[in-house]
């Protein structure tokens, strides 16, 4: 009888090439090429602590977070006084609300390494997300003034002031943005606005981030008024440009960059909500925006023969380049319990690569695909005004919904956006809006038990008021 061979047993020589050779190319950034050598190595050396650590850096850029807590804790096993080990699987526990862990364990590598600016933004970070903001803010700011250079602290400072409604300071440290790697300093040769008084010269206003940030701000564009600019100048991109048209506050719309002899100064449209709250502690009502007439018409005539039904518009994903979105954001088939509740007819209002998911399994069969056909945030704010509800995860929809004073219900994970707060079910910043938050992380289960729930309740309302 013929044996099988034994399989054979690797040099240490041979090992180590394959080590190499997998770091080089997870340094490298192909991500594709590591996976397999990953593999083969650990298979081989499953002792290698700093090798688990890393794949379980791997997994988590590349969104694999139940995956990459795995090989953290696999690696914190094996060396748990390593700090760069223990660092990484509190990484990884932050990211899936293992927040108190996290913490404990921030704090232990802090002890070995008490001048680390870094880990003291991140603990500052961890607190908040525990809703801890008043310990989160003495914290930072103690280590603010330890590190005062240290754009990471400056930038957690300020998200722990606007998480707690402290919006001066917190709006004032918000400029750290611009020294982090989040975003691109702008490449202009005028000067910035000092905040001083215009006296006729022509302002230019950048928009910044993601289109549901400027659509949230914009209603702070009135405040330049006060300053006497000869114009305000909004530059804006295609997607919104309709919808701003008329803008309050706004003398001249341009979409892209405008040449810099159409201007004297510009500033950031963040950089205006502090001209509000240094005098008055509220947010300013939502900014008005336009849905031209054509963008009704095309709306009305798609809702028509649902009209006797109670339209719902549902969201449940954000950009998929925003790097926290596998977190606020759940699968459609979420929205698969409200299917039953009668009267009702879901219209889908997301527009993006999770379409195929939605088609794939049928659901545009149930809920009726109309985001996908919008041109723009004109079209889909014609839409919303054609609903009862909407009902969305935390994106630009929330806030287009809010803006046009629509009733939406914005569904929240466990470690919401500041302007959301931490707590409660409403939010001053928009007043036809109901927050649904997740009580345990990641579960999105109770929030739509929850919603349905009400859900129910609300097209009882709806048929008495027909009655």
């Amino acid at each position: 009888m013929n044996q099988m061979p034994k399989p054979e047993t690797p040099s240490p020589q041979t090992l180590e090439a394959l080590r190499e050779q997998t770091m080089t190319l997870h340094k490298a950034g192909k991500i594709a090429e590591a996976r397999p050598l990953y593999a083969r190595y650990l298979e081989q050396a499953p002792d290698d602590a700093l090798m688990w650590s890393n794949l379980g850096a791997l997994l988590r850029s590349s969104g694999q977070h139940e995956l990459a807590r795995v090989a953290q804790r696999r690696a914190y096993a094996l060396e748990p006084d390593r700090i760069s080990i223990a660092n990484n699987l509190a990484n990884i526990l932050a990211d899936l609300g293992e927040c108190e862990e996290a913490l404990e364990l921030r704090r232990e590598v802090l002890k070995t390494r008490p001048d680390d600016p870094m880990l003291k933004a991140m603990i500052g970070k961890v607190l908040r997300s525990l809703g801890r903001t008043d310990d989160a803010v003495s914290f930072l700011e103690a280590a603010r003034d330890a590190h005062p250079d240290e754009p990471e602290i400056a930038i957690q400072l300020a998200m722990s002031q606007l998480a707690g409604a402290d919006y001066v300071e917190g709006f004032r440290n918000f400029d750290a943005r611009w020294r982090t790697n989040e975003l691109t300093p702008r490449q202009i040769t005028k000067p910035k606005w000092d905040g001083a008084p215009l006296n006729g010269k022509r302002i230019l206003v950048l928009p910044e981030q993601g289109f549901g940030d400027g659509i949230a701000f914009a209603r702070f564009l009135p405040m330049l008024q006060a300053f006497e600019p000869a114009e305000v100048i909004m530059q804006t991109e295609r997607p919104v440009a309709r919808l701003y048209e008329g803008l309050e506050g706004v003398d001249r719309l341009v979409v892209g960059p405008p040449p810099e002899d159409a201007f004297d100064v510009w500033t950031n449209l963040m950089d205006l909500p502090p001209l509000h709250f240094e005098q008055i502690d509220t947010p300013p009502a939502p900014t008005g925006l336009h849905i031209p007439q054509d963008s009704r018409d095309r709306a009305r005539a798609l809702v028509a023969p649902n009209a006797d039904r109670f339209k719902v518009g549902v969201v449940w994903s954000g950009s998929l380049t925003y790097r926290a979105n596998a977190f606020r954001s759940f699968s459609h088939t979420e929205f698969h319990r409200l299917l039953d509740i009668p009267e009702v007819q879901m219209f889908s209002l997301y527009k993006g690569p999770k379409l195929d998911a939605f088609r794939a399994d049928g659901s545009n069969m149930l809920i009726i695909d109309a985001g996908s056909r919008d041109r723009d945030f004109a079209d889909c704010a014609a839409l919303m005004e054609e609903m009862d509800l909407i009902i969305t995860s935390d994106t630009a929809t929330a806030h287009l919904a809010g803006s046009l004073g629509c009733p939406v219900w914005t569904l929240l994970h466990w470690d919401a956006f500041w302007l959301w707060r931490h707590e409660g079910p409403h939010t001053p910043w928009y007043p036809s809006m109901r927050l649904f938050r997740q009580t345990t992380p990641r579960d999105w289960s109770g929030v739509f038990t929850r919603v349905r729930t009400r859900l129910f309740a609300e097209v009882d309302k709806w048929k008495e008021a027909r009655a």
